[in-house]
């Protein structure tokens, strides 16, 4: 059974004149597709679970935004969805809903997503490559193959740490004497920082 949550009256209540009507009829679409939808206020927007956050829609001074948590699952890369944070872009009228067949069928798909548990796939970051040392240290490898062993082996963070190391003396004799610690160290397979490593 559908539970309306009086917050989710205030907030529609203290809305701008515009935006009224159109949250008033998102949400019942909600509550019609969704009977057991929960709704409350979360990030200071109107938010609608359904075994885990489902849609969202919020109210701000010239348009309204309506999302379904899972986006990209629901509707795709939809053009519209660039222009707002929502799935529908800036909202400013009830013209520019969706029909009432569409909306149930993507909220469906949303429910039901939900249900199996589906979850979003995090974006990867990429891995900061290091970058390129500096020519003294460059030829210093080359001559050292011990040392350029272990400089190439680890992973790309380790190599930056390193290179940054080198890169940041001020002077060329501290340079030189970071280059000297810097081989003995990769030769021994040691990262930068391997004193502060636990043991």
């Amino acid at each position: 059974m559908s539970s309306f949550d009086p917050r989710v009256d205030a907030y529609i209540a203290k809305s701008a004149d515009f935006a009224r009507p159109i949250l008033v009829e998102l949400r019942a679409r909600v509550h019609a597709v969704c009977p057991d939808v929960v709704e409350g206020i979360k990030w200071s927007m109107t938010a609608f679970d359904h075994h885990g956050p489902l849609a969202h829609m919020a109210a701000f001074k010239k348009h309204c935004a309506f999302g379904f948590w899972k986006h990209k699952l629901v509707v795709g890369d939809a053009p519209k969805a660039q222009e707002a944070m929502g799935s529908y872009g800036t909202l400013t009228s009830l013209e520019q809903l969706p029909s009432k067949a569409q909306f149930a069928r993507q909220m469906k798909l949303a429910m039901k997503l939900n249900e199996q548990g589906i979850k979003l796939a995090k974006p990867k970051k990429p891995e900061k490559q290091a970058e390129a040392p500096h020519p003294d240290f460059a030829r210093a490898l080359s001559r050292n193959k011990s040392a350029r062993a272990g400089f190439e082996g680890p992973a790309p963070g380790q190599q930056r740490e390193y290179v940054e190391w080198i890169a940041k003396a001020k002077q060329e004799a501290t340079r030189l004497r970071r280059i000297e610690q810097a081989l003995e160290w990769l030769a021994e397979g040691k990262p930068r920082h391997w004193k502060y490593m636990k043991r």
